[in-house]
């Protein structure tokens, strides 16, 4: 006999940094809340990515919380890009410092989420039979957290381990002595890479597509570095919420300046390191021949790093512009392949035949491997929504509703699906940005909009349909004034067979989207429908 549902006055799912700080957010505003997550503790996606060499992109000091100023100024870090153990960490001590832990629901899998229409709420059901039912629900289910594995023929055949890097096992993976294969030159890879490499006795890199990728030069935070920063921090936050994350941005273009004056930038620029050497110029994004002089200067870096000079051609991208991929950040990357046991397979010249028990043939040639490690990537911004079964009105499949594609309104709602808030979804800046400063946008916007609605006593909140499709060819407008397009990368879908070409980030700059949002909520939730209880929509 089935449990009767517990209910509360918002359900969310997803115990990573948006799900918390929703959490945080909501408690305060008085709501009865509860967080539900399949993992066995708080992290998101930083509880699933133990992977050798894993590590933040966005620099440690702003990628944090800034809703508590005593937190900001009491966590220390201790190097300029956190790895994923202290991230992990900084997590787990917000969630016991404000007490979040007594509404979670850990090792708890959503298998559905309804919508009840006649009593106006959400009905969730998990895979062990729970039920959990509330007015609201709030999709805190995160960006890059439904892995990838590559589909090629024969990898069932595979007699030896197979890793994924979004799904490592928690006690670590001991390579030593082993053959070890690698599919994937990603974000994920190329950070994995020179750590397995210290690892393996062989190691094989299996590449799909050259990235381009930029050193951090990570190095240890002093204390009096890290007291500088936070001594304004208030102004950094408020800059942060105008452009995403605190890079130095270019008021020149690219042909602004000489070509002497342009390659002494992108030197500057290299050797701080890191995301910011993409914003040079303040054209790169937009023009294809300025983005040229960017890209043929870093792979002019990789020629002169990988030794082996038909392996540093097949490391350098040229089948789309710099930036229009993730630009990854690495650590000795491009120099692991100039060590002996390292070996580079380039599957545009010589693809996977297929894999085999002890090993994988390409090109007729068996290349034997004890383990596999997939550095394949995610099913990106839909995949973890999409993964529930969620129905609204009518019983409308938001699997149905989205099969061409994501739609959105302002990339927190869909048609249709009433009370129902994604957080850092398809048709909003999300990925594009530093992701924390994109949920504590989306999770102020949020509780703002319910604390709106109690006191309009306003039962329902939806998109309308013609608010979404103007925002859907707003999205993709914005997308097509810069060069984003161009590449066949997860912001369009394409590292998944059969996953609509739709480029799902929203491309203005987040102060942009930011005062778009507002202006919404300024006129009353405008393109949206609010109804009162019982009332037809």
């Amino acid at each position: 006999m089935r449990l009767a549902a517990e209910r509360f006055d918002v359900l969310v799912i997803g115990a990573g940094f948006a799900g918390l700080h929703a959490l945080h957010t909501l408690r305060g505003m008085g709501r009865k809340v509860a967080v539900l997550d399949a993992a066995a503790d708080v992290g998101g996606v930083w509880y699933w990515n133990r992977y050798p060499g894993a590590r933040c992109d966005v620099e440690s000091l702003q990628y944090s919380y800034s809703f508590d100023e005593q937190l900001e100024q009491e966590w220390q870090w201790s190097e300029r890009y956190a790895a994923q153990p202290e991230i992990l960490r900084y997590i787990q001590h917000v969630a016991d410092r404000f007490d979040l832990r007594r509404d979670l629901r850990l090792n708890t899998r959503v298998a559905s989420a309804v919508f009840n229409e006649a009593g106006e709420f959400w009905l969730l059901s998990t895979e062990d039979g729970r039920q959990f039912a509330a007015p609201h629900c709030i999709m805190a289910t995160g960006a890059l957290s439904v892995p990838r594995l590559p589909d090629i023929p024969g990898i069932g055949d595979f007699k030896g381990a197979i890793h994924h890097t979004g799904q490592w096992p928690h006690e670590g993976v001991d390579f030593s002595g082993q053959r070890v294969g690698v599919i994937g030159t990603g974000s994920s890879g190329i950070q994995a890479i020179p750590q397995l490499a210290k690892q393996a006795a062989a190691l094989t890199v299996f590449q799909r597509t050259a990235n381009f990728s930029i050193p951090a030069w990570n190095r240890q935070l002093g204390d009096e570095e890290q007291q500088a920063f936070k001594a304004v921090y208030r102004e950094h936050r408020a800059r942060a919420r105008e452009v995403g994350t605190l890079y130095e941005f270019s008021d020149k273009g690219a042909f602004d300046v000489s070509q002497a004056e342009r390659e002494r930038e992108f030197e500057r620029r290299w050797n701080k390191g890191g995301v910011n050497f993409v914003h040079s110029f303040n054209d790169l994004s937009t023009n294809k021949a300025a983005n040229d002089t960017i890209a043929e200067f870093v792979r002019a870096r990789i020629r002169r790093t990988v030794k082996d000079p038909a392996v540093a051609e097949s490391l350098c991208p040229t089948d789309h512009p710099l930036g229009t991929k993730r630009i990854c950040v690495d650590t000795g990357y491009f120099e692991t392949y100039n060590l002996p046991h390292v070996r580079l397979v380039d599957l545009k010249k010589t693809p996977i035949d297929r894999f085999e028990s002890h090993g994988v043939k390409v090109a007729g040639e068996e290349i034997a491997l004890d383990a596999l490690v997939c550095a394949t990537g995610y099913d990106a911004l839909t995949g973890a929504v999409m993964a529930i079964d969620i129905r609204g009105r009518g019983g409308l499949s938001l699997r149905d509703k989205w099969a061409q594609g994501p739609r959105t309104l302002l990339g927190l709602m869909t048609a249709g699906f009433p009370n129902l808030f994604i957080i850092t979804g398809a048709g909003s800046p999300s990925v594009l940005v530093n992701m924390i400063v994109g949920i504590e946008h989306h999770v102020q916007w949020i509780t703002d909009c319910l604390d709106y609605l109690q006191q309009k006593s306003i039962s329902t909140i939806e998109a309308s349909v013609p608010a979404e499709d103007r925002w859907v060819e707003h999205v993709n407008a914005a997308a097509n004034r810069t060069l984003l397009p161009l590449a066949n990368s997860w912001f369009l879908g394409a590292n998944i067979p059969g996953k609509p070409r739709v480029f799902m980030p929203y491309a203005a700059k987040i102060g942009i989207y930011r005062r778009e949002c507002q202006a919404v909520a300024d006129k009353g939730y405008e393109g949206f429908i609010l109804s009162t209880a019982g009332a037809p929509a």
